[in-house]
């Protein structure tokens, strides 16, 4: 039996009683949680290790007429999302089943931007079968990226580095917001103790359309094996990031959050 993982928006029992049952009719097991949007606590954290499971084949959100309208909301999902995706592959599926008005894709964080769509009032059932069973491949990348929400205000790090070849330095910056503190180490393991940080830059100052970015960069050679990492200050709506250039035509990649 195939098993999914759902985030309800709105803690509301009654809703959950019936979703549940209805969802089983599918042949489907579904374990879940009410979300929580606590950002500062990092309780976006809470329903990762379920995501990551292997048995979880697919990431289903529940949201009311005004679930999606929090920024602490999507800033949240979109977090959980690229940790997700850092585990399982870019691209996991995810399903937002929509009680309001359907958010249009453009609208969308970047991280849920590849998620389906559905209003709870259509015939949904077909769609998370035919979903969680498909084998999931992941989508090429161009990038890794991964986000730790640490506890007892150790904070948020976001980890960054190539899917493949090098990087010849790293920048990672905001809008808004600022950043704190960072890092070089081994993918997947976030900085301690000493490290030696080649040419290290702190607040420079980006211009991406209409948006301005604090950044901070460093020109470590960054590998497969080899991450950078930075700790974020509040609640940036976009992150700008990618190998570091002292040129105009710097590759860089964007990402909405909120």
């Amino acid at each position: 039996m195939k098993r999914i993982f759902m985030s309800m928006l709105e803690k509301d029992q009654a809703a959950a009683q019936k979703l549940i049952p209805e969802i089983k009719k599918y042949g489907l097991a579904v374990e879940g949680h009410f979300w929580t949007e606590n950002v500062e606590k990092m309780e976006w954290m809470g329903p990762r290790p379920e995501l990551l499971h292997p048995d979880t084949a697919l990431w289903l959100i529940v949201a009311g007429k005004d679930g999606l309208a929090s920024p602490a909301n999507r800033f949240g999902l979109s977090l959980l999302s690229i940790t997700v995706q850092a585990g399982r592959g870019m691209g996991f599926p995810i399903i937002i089943l929509h009680g309001g008005k359907a958010p249009a894709a453009d609208d969308l964080p970047t991280p849920l931007k590849h998620a389906q769509v559905l209003s709870a009032s259509s015939p949904y059932g077909a769609k998370l079968v035919a979903t969680a069973n498909v084998p999931f491949k992941p989508a090429p990348a161009d990038y890794r990226m991964d986000v730790y929400g640490l506890p007892s205000g150790l904070g948020l790090w976001f980890e960054v580095g190539p899917a493949a070849g090098k990087w010849s330095g790293a920048m990672f910056g905001v809008s808004p917001g600022d950043i704190n503190a960072h890092g070089v180490a081994k993918k997947g393991e976030l900085p301690t103790g000493k490290m030696v940080l080649n040419y290290p830059m702190q607040g420079l100052k980006l211009k991406l359309g209409d948006k301005e970015f604090t950044a901070w960069a460093v020109k470590n050679e960054i590998d497969e094996h080899s991450s950078y990492f930075l700790r974020a200050v509040d609640m940036p709506d976009t992150i700008v990031f990618g190998p570091f250039s002292e040129g105009d035509a710097a590759e860089v990649f964007t990402a909405r959050l909120i």
